[in-house]
């Protein structure tokens, strides 16, 4: 396949690519796609998904919120797929200098990614909203029932530390990321279908040749990128390096 082998090329004569990702990214380890046919939009819930992720349910009906985000929005048993493992693998090699995802697993951390962006937060972390102490996981998960809302030792409510509808996403990381894909000289997007701003105009700030697009379906900016390759983004960059 020309479009594999020119990637392969590309990505072993580079010392400085970042990698852009969305939910196709973590689907290969089951994680639903938002907007996938089995997603979180084609199901029925007593109000839609867009409404209780957002920051306004979450102030008004704190227990329908975590009940949500509890069953739909963690995935503590997955486990890293070989485009997580093969994009660390690229790190450990000196090749790629960033992984930038829209994703909130944690999931390229687990596969041994350093220099993770994550521009919309993580379920990683927890935060107390009046003292600001932080909790893992555990914090959420070990609830004594499905719509309890998580404390902190001070009293008060721990908030994932997660973007939400209605909420900006961190200027201090959206900063980074645009200076990453700036100075990239090979820039891989993959696993997104490039439709959710402001993260898709990130893409924009490119100024290089190499643009690279993974992805099973078209996206808006097929026709802006030097290499095209439909497939599955794990057997792609799989065999592109591990």
């Amino acid at each position: 396949m020309k479009e594999q082998e020119q990637l392969k090329q590309w990505l072993e004569s580079s010392n400085n690519i970042v990698f852009f990702g969305g939910a196709g990214v973590s689907t290969e380890s089951n994680i639903p796609d938002f907007r996938g046919e089995d997603g979180l939009y084609s199901q029925e819930y007593k109000y839609p998904p867009e409404t209780m992720i957002s920051h306004s349910f979450y102030v008004k009906n704190p227990q329908e919120f975590y009940r949500f985000y509890r069953n739909k929005m963690i995935f503590s048993e997955a486990k890293p797929n070989r485009a997580h493992i093969a994009l660390a693998k690229l790190e450990e090699q000196g090749r790629l200098r960033a992984v930038i995802t829209q994703n909130i697993d944690g999931l390229h951390q687990a596969a041994g990614s350093k220099e993770v962006l994550e521009l919309h937060g993580s379920v990683h972390r927890n935060y107390c909203t009046r003292c600001g102490k932080f909790y893992g996981l555990d914090v959420i998960l070990d609830a004594k029932s499905p719509d309890q809302v998580p404390k902190c030792s001070c009293g008060g409510v721990i908030k994932p530390d997660v973007v939400l509808y209605e909420e900006s996403l961190d200027q201090d990381v959206l900063r980074r990321a645009v200076s990453y894909i700036e100075n990239a000289d090979v820039l891989i997007i993959g696993g997104t279908s490039l439709t959710v701003y402001p993260a898709a105009g990130l893409i924009d700030y490119y100024r290089g040749s190499r643009l690279v697009l993974i992805n099973k379906t078209v996206t808006p900016l097929d026709s802006r990128a030097d290499l095209v390759i439909s497939g599955s983004l794990g057997e792609v960059l799989g065999d592109a390096v591990l």
